[in-house]
């Protein structure tokens, strides 16, 4: 528009009688112009069609930003080297611009100043996307994520690895404790059976468990023992370009999805077992929906149904998922594995041994044969102590007993029998003595089970019976059932099965006490 021009507009009532008049009554433009009052330059816009409405040639000033505009601007361009999920958002900007510049614009003319200035800057640009058919059983995607559970009666971060076939949307979604690549691999294979098929290809981010360098453009150097699954189950990994998730945009959905959903109220939860129980059944369930915006609207199972016999086979025998490691025992009797301490008999301190590192178990092995096995555990400078590893050692070393750290974390949990019986023996043999005999019962863990030895422990204390031998003849007594004894035949052995023997006057005892025989 030309300086000092004024727009004309018209309502939509004009717009409907410009064009009704000379399209029904064939009015020309010069009696329509004369009738309505507006221009012949308007009325030829209104007959082309034009819908009325007003356009504005250049964004109007805004006189409460000018004086702050180099600030955000200058906040703005710091951005650019943080984090993106640590940069200012319109709201921050607006509570600082109020709190340090004495701002008295509103919140919404910050946030449409900020938008438009983000625009002009680049920054947070919508890419456009090809809008893309995915093929049948052709290919899934991979992704994890994180949320908190309350497990064990405390709050814990744990993470979920997910998964997505990209034709029918279904899901698989089981957690874990960290990412390493046991727990990597082992979400795959239960993924697998889930699913009922291996899908050929696989999209990942450059995970650290399956990457080892990220080459210019697609090129990627894989790690051995990923190059090793993947050609187990013979799919083929596509990975995504560094920092271009929108390339696995399904999953990367499924993570936010399966936290709001699944993971919502947080969970509480014994152990990871339980979680898994609750994240698989959520993951059934999901399986009923149908996927808005689809022109397919059949429900997620009616399209895997479709894929699943399409997927390739499961392999008879699963991918052998262990880590292997080895390790020298140190003189405390551990095996150190990452950061944290393993206990193993005495026998093999000094000695080379080797560890196989599950998702789940740490197990330790000597000449093929397993020594120890433990709970796998996380973090730093923890130990995973078998107390029976080391009480043929506090047996030699009795006044080590009070102070030994595999009793110190044994003792709250055994039965108050166990303390009883401590404090008598003590008292009858003395503090050395009756320790070293106490600790002899313990050794019998090694023999029976638990339970066994318990009880055993309550039967001697009921039966008055303070020592070791009388705990090894109850343990020895459940053990072994009573025989039944059955008469033998009469006619077996003549002269001798057939004797009757008459039964015993004790009357006659009597007469002996008084003195005379009858």
């Amino acid at each position: 528009m030309k300086q000092g021009e004024k727009q004309e507009l018209i309502e939509m009532d004009q717009y409907e009688h410009i064009r009704t008049a000379h399209r029904v009554y064939n009015k020309s433009i010069r009696q329509i112009a004369r009738e309505t009052g507006h221009t012949r330059k308007t009325v030829r816009k209104a007959l082309l069609g034009l819908l009325p409405k007003y356009q504005r040639k250049e964004d109007p000033a805004c006189g409460v930003m000018d004086p702050v505009a180099l600030v955000v601007e200058g906040w703005l361009n710091g951005d650019r080297q943080e984090s993106r999920k640590q940069r200012h958002t319109a709201h921050r900007i607006y509570t600082r611009l109020v709190e340090e510049h004495s701002f008295t614009g509103g919140e919404s003319t910050v946030r449409e100043w900020v938008r438009k200035q983000k625009a002009r800057m680049g920054m947070n640009a919508t890419l456009a996307v090809v809008p893309l058919d995915a093929e049948v059983a052709r290919e899934a995607e991979v992704d994890w994520g994180s949320a908190w559970v309350e497990m064990a009666g405390e709050r814990q971060l744990i993470k979920f690895f997910s998964m997505r076939s990209r034709y029918s949307g279904k899901s698989f979604v089981r957690a874990y404790a960290r990412e390493r690549q046991e727990m990597f691999f082992d979400a795959h294979m239960r993924a697998f059976d889930f699913y009922g098929g291996v899908f050929p290809t696989i999209v990942f981010d450059n995970l650290t468990v399956a990457v080892r360098h990220v080459l210019r453009g697609k090129g990627r150097v894989e790690q051995e023992r990923f190059t090793a699954f993947r050609s187990f189950y013979t799919f083929e990994a596509r990975f995504c370009n560094p920092a271009k998730g929108q390339e696995k945009g399904g999953v990367e959905g499924l993570v936010g999805f399966a936290r709001r959903n699944f993971l919502v109220p947080v969970p509480v939860v014994k152990d990871f077992d339980e979680l898994n129980d609750l994240l698989l059944m959520r993951s059934i369930e999901h399986g009923g929906r149908k996927i808005q915006g689809r022109e397919d609207q059949r429900t997620i199972d009616e399209r895997h149904d479709e894929e699943r016999g399409r997927l390739l086979g499961i392999p008879e025998h699963p991918f052998e998922n262990t880590k292997t490691l080895g390790v020298r025992i140190s003189r405390y009797q551990t095996a150190q594995v990452e950061w944290n301490r393993y206990s193993v008999p005495t026998a093999y301190v000094g000695r080379k041994l080797w560890v196989h590192i599950g998702c789940d178990r740490v197990s330790v092995y000597a000449d093929q044969k397993k020594v120890a096995d433990h709970a796998r555990v996380f973090g730093k400078y923890k130990w995973q102590i078998d107390p029976l590893h080391y009480l043929e050692l506090i047996h030699q070393r009795i006044g080590s007993f009070e102070a030994a750290r595999p009793i110190r974390q044994w003792r709250p949990h055994w039965p108050a029998d166990y303390e009883r019986m401590l404090a008598i023996l003590r008292h009858r043999l003395g503090d050395n003595d009756g320790t070293r005999e106490f600790v002899g019962m313990l050794l019998l863990h090694q023999e029976y089970p638990s339970k066994q030895v318990e009880a055993a422990v309550a039967e001697a204390l009921q039966r008055q019976t303070y020592n070791l031998d009388s705990l090894k003849h109850i343990l020895l007594r459940r053990d072994r059932p009573d025989i039944a004894f059955a008469p033998l035949a009469a006619g077996l052995m003549p002269g001798v099965t057939d004797l009757t023997v008459a039964a015993s006057d004790v009357g006659r005892y009597d007469l002996l006490l008084a003195g005379g025989v009858r």
